[in-house]
Order: structure tokens, then sequence, then C-alpha cells
């Protein structure tokens, strides 16, 4: 059974669109190669005017979300940002993986409970969280700015070129855009929203005190301290440690609480079911194909390149690769110029190249 719509992820709506509107966002493939995350801090202004309602139209959003989106100038800019950052730190995490994150196939994986289908609501709402919070302390949203922690000197931190991460306001917004839950007797609903909040909870994790002192000679006179989330780089290292060592889950309904609670399988010949999955843990209802070859959930692996020594072997499934020699070109025996240059020879050096036979 599909999700409800009010389990749909803000930060799914580009893995939800067509492929061909997919591309037209970022201009991505699945094929690409994978570069660096911009910094949200120089993202354009928020739209003016009518413009961000025009954006929000865009974005395969529920109608009751569509509605929060238009009241929120810079929200959708930062929803189609988060949507980039997802994408790009799924596609990082699993680049040596036979399922490497491409977009093709990805509408048919959202519908199974996969592994997989568990990174990617936790990814996706984890960059949401992430987005979110940045987003108010660069200033690109209209009704959040710096973190207000009790304690912290967020206003004099501003006064000084810092601001804190509201992950504050970014985990109540998150709650409220996300929807009341729904679906509590339906399995594939409550494997969604466990793993979204996992997502959630591994940004929660991250976030950290950050002092600067100030004063002469570099003293520590006067000390200011503001909350700083940690790059999204680590929320995407703990996600995939916990993919590989999500738990395999069934249900049973909680008769007194009168909810589904989710548990492990019992083991073979056990009538005792297994123990439930912790809050941290991600968690799949199915086991995945061996995405090895073309299907409605991946591309398959033939022409991916691999690493001879390290991924050839899994990644081409028993297929074998080939070889192929290039030259590759390369800045060498460079020298520092008086006064303010560096000057480069060019070399080139023969490279190996393996790729997976089809």
């Amino acid at each position: 059974m599909r999700p409800p719509p009010a389990l749909a992820l803000a930060a799914l709506c580009l893995l939800a669109l067509p492929a061909a509107a997919a591309a037209a966002y970022f201009g991505l493939t699945g094929r690409e190669v994978l570069t660096p995350f911009p910094g949200l801090g120089t993202a354009p202004a928020p739209a003016q005017g009518g413009a961000h309602l025009k954006q929000c139209d865009l974005l395969k959003l529920s109608r009751r979300q569509k509605q929060l989106c238009r009241r929120e100038p810079g929200l959708a800019e930062t929803l189609q940002d988060a949507a980039h950052l997802s994408l790009l730190e799924c596609q990082f995490q699993f680049r040596h993986e036979r399922w490497n994150c491409s977009l093709e196939g990805r509408t048919g994986l959202l519908k199974r409970g996969f592994k997989e289908t568990a990174f990617l609501y936790a990814v996706s709402s984890a960059a949401l969280t992430h987005t979110l919070a940045r987003a108010c302390s660069a200033g690109r949203m209209e009704r959040c700015t710096c973190d207000d922690s009790p304690g912290l000197e967020s206003r004099q931190a501003w006064q000084w070129g810092v601001c804190g991460d509201n992950l504050k306001y970014s985990t109540k917004f998150l709650n409220n855009f996300l929807g009341p839950k729904r679906g509590s007797k339906d399995l594939r609903a409550r494997v969604d929203a466990h793993n979204t909040h996992v997502g959630i909870k591994a940004v929660k994790s991250g976030l950290r005190t950050t002092c600067k002192c100030h004063g002469v000679s570099g003293s520590c006179a006067v000390r200011t301290c503001w909350k700083q989330l940690s790059p999204f780089r680590e929320t995407g290292q703990v996600l995939k440690l916990r993919h590989d060592s999500a738990v395999k889950v069934s249900s049973a309904t909680n008769e007194a609480l009168g909810r589904l609670e989710l548990w492990a399988p019992a083991r073979a010949g056990s009538s005792t079911r297994g123990p439930a999955p912790r809050p941290g843990d991600l968690v799949y209802m199915e086991d995945s194909p061996s995405f090895c070859r073309p299907s409605k959930y991946s591309p398959g692996t033939a022409g991916r390149v691999c690493s001879r020594e390290a991924s050839c072997s899994s990644l081409c499934c028993g297929r074998g690769y080939d070889t192929q020699s290039r030259l590759v070109a390369f800045s060498c025996h460079c020298q520092v110029q008086w006064c303010c240059y560096v000057e480069c020879q060019q070399c080139v050096q023969e490279e190996l190249v393996y790729t997976c036979k089809h």
C-alpha cells in the first residue's frame, strides 16, 4: 500500500518528479560527475512579489503544503535546495554501490519498502531540516532568523557577524509542514514516518555550540557563543551507516494503545517476535533486488566505472570488466615565482579505467 499524502516529504519533491522535470531543475541525469553543493549563504535572495507563489505551484506538494509554501517567502527556494542537497549526498554515499542513487528508477523505488527507500526518506528529511535551519541563519527566510536558544548570546553573536543555525524553528516548521500523523494502522506509513524522524534526529545529533573569543591580543575577555550544525556530509555518513545496519520489520497491533507498532520478525522456528527497532535505526519491510541488471528500480551496473582492487568484483556482478587506457593532463613541477604567483608545467600520464561489462 502506498504511503498517505500526509507523509509526502517536501525534500522528496525532486525524486517524485518525472525525469524530464528533475533534469530541468538542476540538469541532473544521475550519471554526471558529483560536484560539491554550494554554501547556502551564497544563494540568491528570496523571490519577491508573486514569484515565490509560482515556484510553490511547480513543486510536487499536497494542497496543504502548497498553502504553507505560499505563506512563507523563501521556502520554495529552500525546498529546492534541500532536494538538491539530499540527491547529491545520496549519490556521494552510494557512489561505489550497485544502486548509486540514480534518478532513473526512483519512482518505482519509492513505492517499495527497501533499505534504499528507507535511506531516501531519511536523507530527504535530514536535508530539509538542515537546509531550513541554515536558511534562517542566512537571512533567506522572512519568518525566522538566528537561533534564539536560552543562554546563548545570539543578538551579540549577530553583531559579531555570526548567526546560530535555527534548528528549533526548522524542526517545529517541519512537523507542521508534514502534518498530523496518519495511517498508524498501516505498516508502510509507520515505516516511512519512522525513517523520516531518523533523518531529523541525525541532524539534531550534529548540533554543536560554537564559541568565539574577543579581546585585546587574542584574549578571551568576551566570549560569544552560538549553535551551529555540523557539515551535512557528516549527517550523510551517519545515515549511510544506519542504512548498512537497517532492521527488517513487520508489525503488531498494541491493543492497549490501539496503534500499530514495529517489531523485528520472529526467527526461524521461533514463535516469539523479535525486539522493537531503536529510534535511531532505519527500518525496511522487504529485501532489495540485486540492482545488477536494468529494472524499474535502477539502470543496472553495466558501464559503471569501478576499482579493480576494491569494487569491480561486487559492482560488476560477476560479469567481468573492460580495461581502457587514457591520457590525463595535470599540473606538475610547480614553483612559486616572485612575487605572487605559481608557475606550473603540464604533465601527461597514462591512466587505466575499468568499466563493468554489459
